[in-house]
């Protein structure tokens, strides 16, 4: 019998925190049944590259990475204590939400910006950016949902980006959308969820679609048959720490909401297993 004087250990299988060059894996709950993933986390470039020629007001803009999105996944990952995975680098070094043989993958233009450090790259450069800073982020999202679903518990994913509130001068009315591609399990509840907020306009596939062959969640869910969606929230509100915090509170509302779903396996975050 436990000496219910003592605290309660958790055994609970977890994710290590792990710093690399080209990415960074936040610690969590392996069995959780939930894992994070922002691909366009940061706005830095790697020692040799420097701004790719770029004055550093355009690093500012939402061509080099989705503004507020890394904040919020990490507010979201602390809050849960679920594992995510998020890129170091700008997306105009390498976008890692495209797939390897995609045209846009190093980017030449970007809403009217050249980029002077892509314009002539060649194919061995093309080459060692995707073996640098675009496989090592993907392996280390296999790696995780790995061991993930060694648990026994297979998880969602939710990958979080931003979008620019207009486009081509053209406002964009959505606070917030869900863009999913086959696979509704986790995409029509969380529309659902957001709609009944009476708030929010929800976006369902919009402002972009959620189908891209090749893209992150194409790689690692759907080839996987792991339910998942991708959240896009609109910049204007979560520029600030007080957004992106209340956007964070939004999303982890979110999953609370859908934790007795059981074909989400979303049931155990938030709980502890101890030993017998």
């Amino acid at each position: 019998m436990r000496d219910t004087s003592e605290p309660v250990r958790d055994c609970m299988p977890s994710i290590e925190p792990l710093e690399a060059e080209s990415f960074e894996v936040v610690g969590g709950r392996a069995d959780g049944g939930l894992v994070l993933l922002c691909d366009h986390a940061g706005n830095a470039f790697p020692p040799g590259y420097g701004t790719l020629g770029l004055p550093e007001s355009q690093l500012k803009r939402h061509i080099a990475y989705d503004i507020g999105a890394a904040a919020v996944t990490r507010a979201v990952a602390a809050a849960l204590g679920v594992p995510a995975v998020l890129t170091r680098f700008s997306r105009l070094l390498i976008d890692p939400n495209r797939g390897a043989d995609d045209p846009t993958l190093i980017m030449r233009l970007s809403d009217g910006a050249v980029i002077p450090g892509n314009r002539h790259l060649d194919a061995a450069e093309r080459t060692r950016r995707v073996d640098r800073y675009y496989r090592p982020y993907h392996d280390a999202v296999d790696a995780v949902l790995d061991r993930c679903v060694a648990t026994g518990v297979p998880p969602a994913i939710i990958s979080i980006h931003s979008f620019t509130e207009s486009w081509k001068g053209v406002p964009r009315p959505w606070h917030v959308g869900i863009l999913w591609d086959r696979d509704a399990r986790l995409a029509q509840p969380m529309l659902d969820h957001f709609n009944a907020d009476g708030t929010l306009i929800v976006g369902d596939n919009e402002p972009y679609k959620g189908s891209l062959e090749g893209d992150c969640l194409w790689q690692h869910a759907t080839a996987r048959g792991l339910a998942n969606a991708l959240i896009e929230i609109r910049q204007d509100l979560i520029r600030d720490e007080t957004g992106q915090q209340a956007w964070g509170d939004r999303v982890v509302a979110l999953v609370h909401a859908l934790k007795d779903r059981a074909d989400l396996h979303l049931s155990r975050i938030g709980g502890v297993i101890s030993d017998s």
